[in-house]
């Protein structure tokens, strides 16, 4: 079916294509390339199984990734210099070239709310306005809780604070398709729990920018796993 749908796509994009255009073919690799990564999108299986309802966000040939995500990388930390001297905001670079951006929920939340602070929209607005430049990425925005509260009371709490902010990036014109929420409550532990200065640590919400790679696809839409002690 899919196969199907795809040849009768490509089939009305081609022949809408007027013949006498100058730039007909590249206005028809455009079309039949976006149209490839939308059948692609809702191809693309997750780790637990499930189809991940991708779309076109279009894709950069391996040779060049590094480079692109070098620019973004520089245009963040430029951006976010003064929450970076504080310790609000934290950027670093993975070896897959993803970027990682760590927000501490004391800047973002009030506690046991998911509710963004007024005060922190500066910030992601900063965040937005460079992931909007950067289009050939997937992003994930990864919730996380301290171990008060119950289990599960703390995994709803991290989904809804992600989602907060995949809504914020929606309403600044972040394309919908480019932006995956992940609640990981508090399982996902990078300190002990234990003592007040541990949990502060443990409740964040962390931002991975995952490139979309050319032929690797579906890599940009694999949430990473954190670290856990």
């Amino acid at each position: 079916m899919k196969k199907l749908i795809l040849v009768a796509a490509m089939t009305s994009i081609i022949s809408a294509c007027a013949t006498n255009d100058p730039n007909q073919r590249a206005k028809t690799g455009a079309a039949v390339g976006a149209v490839l990564g939308a059948v692609l999108g809702h191809s693309i299986e997750n780790d637990k199984g499930g189809l991940l309802i991708g779309a076109a966000v279009g894709a950069a040939a391996g040779a060049g990734i590094g480079h692109y995500m070098d620019n973004q990388q520089q245009e963040m930390e430029a951006a976010l210099a003064a929450e970076q001297a504080s310790h609000a905001i934290e950027v670093q670079r993975l070896e897959d070239e993803t970027l990682k951006i760590d927000i501490a929920s004391e800047i973002s939340f009030d506690f046991g709310s998911a509710s963004l602070k007024p005060a922190f929209m500066p910030s992601l607005e900063k965040v937005a306005d460079i992931l909007i430049r950067y289009p050939l990425t997937v992003i994930h925005v990864v919730g996380h809780t301290d171990s008060v509260g119950s289990e599960s009371y703390n995994m709803t709490l991290s989904r809804h604070r992600a989602q907060s902010v995949v809504n914020y990036f929606s309403s600044q014109g972040i394309e919908q398709s480019r932006l995956v929420t992940v609640g990981r409550g508090e399982s996902e532990s990078r300190a002990s729990n234990d003592t007040d200065a541990g949990r502060q640590l443990n409740r964040r919400v962390e931002i991975y920018v995952k490139p979309v790679i050319e032929g690797q696809e579906y890599q940009a839409y694999q949430t990473p796993q954190g670290s856990q002690i």
